[in-house]
């Protein structure tokens, strides 16, 4: 069973309060990470849809194949945890129900970047595979990711660019969206 984004992230409140508690208000050592929260949610909603949509343009050409590079990517982070990928898993993975993920899959294997297959652990449930054509987008994106990340730090110290490197896997691995 997978655990909600909001049940991830809940944080116990008092009950007479209805506002969020911040981490500095739960632990005043923790001060020295206010606003980090806020600098995080700025860089994800900055970079949420320009990275995809940049990664299409430059890697297909092709505006409508950002939901395909998502399909993608959503089967990529299930498979390295849960090997076998199925619709549900893509639905978590992309923060939508069974039905809105099981269309874009469709569009995806439609475009030969996915393809549907019985399970062999259950042949009643269909698993989902990243095709060649697929892996070659994938790849692409993943490239496109990492020279941002590499401009983006490019006037920092190495160490600093190194430091929050680990940090970021670090982060994603923890919170279940990156391989350990």
């Amino acid at each position: 069973m997978h655990a909600s984004l909001e049940s991830q992230l809940m944080i116990e409140e008092p009950h007479d309060r209805h506002e969020p508690v911040s981490a500095s208000e739960q632990d005043p050592s923790r001060a020295h990470l206010a606003g980090a929260g806020t600098a995080l949610f700025r860089l994800v909603r900055f970079w949420s849809r320009r990275w995809v949509m940049a990664a299409a343009g430059e890697v297909t050409g092709d505006m409508s194949r950002v939901q395909d590079i998502l399909v993608l990517e959503a089967i990529d982070a299930a498979s390295s945890r849960l090997g076998e990928v199925s619709v549900t898993d893509v639905a978590h993975e992309l923060g939508l129900d069974r039905s809105g993920a099981s269309r874009m899959i469709g569009e995806a294997v439609k475009h030969g970047y996915v393809t549907r297959a019985s399970s062999e652990q259950d042949g009643r449930r269909a698993t989902l595979s990243i095709t060649p054509a697929g892996a070659e987008i994938l790849t692409g994106a993943h490239a496109f990711q990492e020279e941002v990340f590499a401009r983006l730090t490019a006037t920092w110290d190495a160490q600093d660019a190194t430091r929050l490197a680990a940090y970021l896997r670090r982060l994603a691995t923890e919170t279940g969206t990156h391989p350990s």
